[in-house]
Formats: structure tokens, C-alpha cells, sequence
């Protein structure tokens, strides 16, 4: 007896693995994060005249300078490309380099000033831990090399995604006017 041929109808498996993939991307909604202004940075297409810290160091406090704290010789401002919500810079009022050629007032002073800034970081967002480091002179890594700073980044369980592998993008969910504020409530606090 001869084989009925099946009424079913079978796909060829490539051609519904592409029309498969031509509904889903790029067709499909998704979120895209924009953020051109960086790119100008990072290709150092940017020139600033002079020193971005010496600036801050000069004038009052401010969401323009993002500048929230001053001792004696050190301030804290915050990182303008932050790498994580909160991410925050502690350096010298003086501007140098090399970490040897501050005074011992002025290095003291900074190292009371990169904890008051964990302490503020831990206060404002609870992280369960931190990135603490500098990056002295160009070749160890320093975007402004001739003038010292600290970084101070929270970071929480699972805060890593899989946009800096594919695309070597960092999400940051919080605007940097937004951390602003929140660090300038809590050292205004503070100084009552």
C-alpha cells in the first residue's frame, strides 16, 4: 500500500530560524541608551582650557563644578561620566600630579577627605561595597594625570550587566543632576 503524504506541513529550518530572527531584531522594540556627548570625551575631542579640578577648587560649590564638599586642602566632586550610580572623585585643592609632592598637612587632609567621602557614599546609597583607587600619571592609567584624584565607586550585588561586554556601554541609572542633589542635601545636613 502505497504512503499517504501528510497533510502537515513541515518548515524548512532555516528559512523559520530568519523569519524567526526578522520579527525579533531589529524589528522588535528596545531600549537604546544615547549618550554622544561621551564619545567627545573619551576621544579626548574635548580641550578644556586649564585644569577641570583647579576650576572647582577656585569657586563656590556647585551643581556647575559638581563640587559638594571642601576641607582645607581637598574637595570632592562628582565623576561627570559617572561608572556607577554615586560614583564620586576626592583630590587636592593644589594641583599636582604626584602624590609624593603634596605636604603631609595636604595628604593627611585627603585621606580624611576620601573617608568622609565613603562615608557619605555609604549614608546616600547603601552599596555592599566599593571600587577605591587612583590611577597616578598617564601611564597608570589617569584621564587628568596632573591632577591627582581619588575614585570612589559604589557597587551593589549583580550591578554588572551584559551592556559593557556587547556593547561597551555602562548603564547608570541615575542622572548625574540627580546624585548632585542628593550628595548636596547630605553634607549640607552634615554641616549643621
Amino acid at each position: 500500500m502505497p504512503k499517504k503524504k501528510s497533510t502537515k506541513k513541515t518548515k524548512n529550518k532555516k528559512s523559520s530560524s530568519k523569519a524567526k530572527a526578522k520579527t525579533t531584531w531589529p524589528a522588535g522594540e528596545r531600549n537604546i541608551f544615547y549618550r554622544p556627548n561621551r564619545l567627545k570625551y573619551v576621544r579626548k575631542m574635548i580641550k578644556e582650557d586649564g585644569c577641570v579640578f583647579c576650576r572647582s577648587a577656585e569657586i563656590e560649590m556647585s551643581a556647575e563644578t559638581l563640587c559638594v564638599y571642601k576641607s582645607k586642602h581637598s574637595q570632592i566632586v562628582l565623576n561627570k561620566y559617572p561608572y556607577n550610580n554615586g560614583h564620586l572623585l576626592v583630590l587636592p585643592l593644589i594641583h599636582s600630579g604626584n602624590l609624593l609632592d603634596l605636604s603631609i598637612d595636604q595628604y593627611n587632609d585627603l585621606q580624611s577627605t576620601l573617608r568622609i567621602a565613603i562615608e557619605a557614599i555609604q549614608d546616600v546609597y547603601q552599596p555592599h561595597g566599593f571600587n577605591i583607587g587612583m590611577n597616578h600619571g598617564a601611564t597608570g592609567g589617569a584621564g587628568i594625570p596632573d591632577h591627582l584624584h581619588y575614585h570612589i565607586i559604589p557597587r551593589w550585588n549583580g550591578d554588572l550587566n551584559f551592556l559593557p561586554l556587547v556593547a561597551d556601554v555602562k548603564l547608570v541609572i541615575e542622572t548625574v543632576e540627580t546624585t548632585y542633589q542628593k550628595y548636596a542635601d547630605y553634607f549640607q545636613k552634615r554641616s549643621l
